[in-house]
């Protein structure tokens, strides 16, 4: 009987350990464990919102241009190089900050403002004024800075840089290594910053009505906090340590039944 108890008694903890798919397995939309999903054909469609980021105080800017003379290029002050094609190319602002104003330096234009831009904007605003100076000049603009940081139930805390400003919140969570499986992916807390303000978000990747949410793509210094399922305890300390409960609880049950006979 109470062996019967003890291993009843384990099962319980056992299963009450385990993480179900449903809440596992990303952007989901009633078709987990489906088999007969339609093949080779769109499932559904949604309407992505479009998303371009704005530049910021604080952030990073590389601007490059080139111009296919050395006279009108060394009118910016820079140190020109020959080139195959006889193109002419050189970097300016190479990392400037944009200061509290909004603007970065520009040599001999002076300072332009870029915040509340985005990198296109900034791109076509700088090439205007490259225009008056340059022969056939081709600006550049990067922005050096855009990352965010993850925290919490990953594979790998820390922050990344992305090489582009378009990045999905599934896509980034990839370049971290994914999320564990004792993740909870229904309650992903982003803390963002809006002007000089933090917002604090909360959405769940294992619906895939994601997709619509404004929170689908990745901010510059989004921060990304990914708690743990309540089950994280017993597999974390309890679970690792059952095997050794159990030894312990067959060990007193037999000492107690030695002891009565």
């Amino acid at each position: 009987m109470r062996s019967s108890l003890l291993l009843f008694f384990a099962g319980v903890l056992v299963l009450s350990s385990c993480v179900p798919n449903r809440k596992f397995v990303y952007l989901q939309k009633n078709d987990l464990g489906k088999k007969d999903l339609a093949k080779d054909t769109a499932t559904r469609k949604y309407n992505i919102q479009q998303f371009d980021y704005k530049v910021q105080t604080n952030d990073i800017l590389s601007v490059r241009y080139q111009s296919l003379t050395t006279k009108e290029f060394d009118v910016l002050g820079q140190q020109s190089q020959q080139t195959t094609g006889s193109l002419i190319g050189g970097a300016l602002l190479a990392g400037d900050v944009v200061d509290e104003q909004g603007q970065i330096p520009v040599p001999v234009v002076g300072k332009v403002t870029v915040a509340g831009l985005t990198i296109f904007q900034i791109q076509d605003t700088l090439q205007r004024l490259a225009n008056i100076y340059l022969e056939s000049p081709n600006v550049k603009v990067r922005l050096l800075n855009y990352r965010a940081t993850f925290l919490g139930e990953v594979n790998k805390e820390g922050s990344v840089t992305f090489n582009n400003n378009r990045v999905t919140l599934p896509e980034a969570i990839g370049l971290v290594g994914g999320l564990n499986e004792l993740a909870d992916r229904a309650n992903i807390k982003i803390i963002r910053q809006v002007g000089s303000k933090a917002e604090v978000h909360y959405v769940n990747l294992l619906d895939e009505d994601i997709i619509r949410s404004p929170y689908y793509y990745v901010h510059q210094n989004d921060i990304v906090v990914v708690p743990a399922l309540k089950v994280r305890p017993y597999r974390t300390y309890f679970g690792q340590n059952l095997s050794l409960i159990l030894s312990s609880v067959s060990l007193l049950l037999l000492i107690i039944t030695l002891n009565r006979k």
